[in-house]
């Protein structure tokens, strides 16, 4: 009898190794199970923040690339206005110079206008020699080929004896300011008429 309860409790004990062995494994795969989770939630989070950080560096480089391009516009702006900072004046100038232009080219034989224009002939000397000083030219136009960038054609007529487009005739004459055009010359260009040719 005793040995049947020494078998038994023998079993019991094997049976409860067995469990304990199962609770442990069961135990152990759980953990396991845990770890690869959390594992894979860090590597979902490292993935995530991977992406953030690229995001904002590229973000970051193109704020700074379009800082450095309004940086270069902004001085190539402030190069530019103090370049022709004179501009506005300038155009009002060579309106006066054109009256001073026309008045001394007055004839006359009256001694007291002489004189005065004589004073005239000097401030418009000045104006011109101040133009000069400020890159200011006249645009040559009478007798030159027409070019619409310089020239701005208020007539045509046609001469036989000058070839064709260039300019006859300048009504006003126009000026550069260091590489811009400050007023176009107006001008009158030989240009063909419709009909005169033999041909037609």
């Amino acid at each position: 009898m005793s040995k049947e309860i020494h078998n038994r409790y023998r079993e019991e004990e094997k049976a409860e190794q067995e469990m304990a062995q199962e609770n442990q494994d069961l135990e152990q795969e759980s953990k396991e199970e845990v770890a690869q989770e959390q594992d894979n939630e860090t590597k979902s989070e490292i993935e995530t923040l991977k992406e953030e950080v690229e995001k904002y560096k590229n973000q970051y480089l193109r704020t700074l690339a379009e800082m450095e391009n309004f940086k270069k516009r902004f001085n190539e702006e402030r190069v530019k206005e103090r370049k022709y900072a004179h501009q506005g004046l300038l155009e009002k100038l060579v309106n006066i110079v054109d009256i001073f232009d026309k008045a001394v080219n007055i004839k006359t034989d009256d001694q007291k206008l002489q004189n005065f224009l004589t004073g005239f002939v000097m401030i418009n000397d000045s104006f011109k020699k101040i133009l000069e000083s400020e890159e200011v030219k006249k645009i040559e136009a009478l007798g030159k080929e027409f070019d619409p960038k310089l020239h701005h054609a208020m007539e045509s007529d046609y001469d036989e004896s000058q070839p064709e487009n260039i300019i006859l005739e300048e009504f006003q004459t126009g000026y550069t300011y260091k590489d811009r055009i400050l007023r176009p010359s107006l001008v009158k260009v030989n240009l063909k008429k419709k009909g005169t040719d033999e041909n037609e």
